[in-house]
């Protein structure tokens, strides 16, 4: 399964911040992009996990994930 993430830099936190807009309350943070890639992996599977143990869990593929929104400050 593939997922799209919002990775922003948080001053206060010194470090990465990843969500998961699809997954409605899937984030995770890290020191570094690698280890935020790392930890919302692991987030991920434990949102599904748990959606699933509840029945709430439909994954569908649609057309809509090969859009991408986002911006730049330059």
């Amino acid at each position: 399964m593939k997922f799209k993430i919002l990775i922003t830099y948080d001053t206060e936190y010194d470090g990465y911040v990843i969500d998961v807009p699809e997954l409605i309350g899937c984030m995770s943070q890290g020191k570094t992009i690698d280890e935020a890639l790392t930890n919302i992996k692991d987030a991920i599977k434990g949102w599904i996990e748990v959606e699933k143990k509840h029945g709430r869990f439909v994954y569908e593929e649609n057309s809509k994930k090969d859009i991408f929104l986002g911006e730049i400050t330059v």
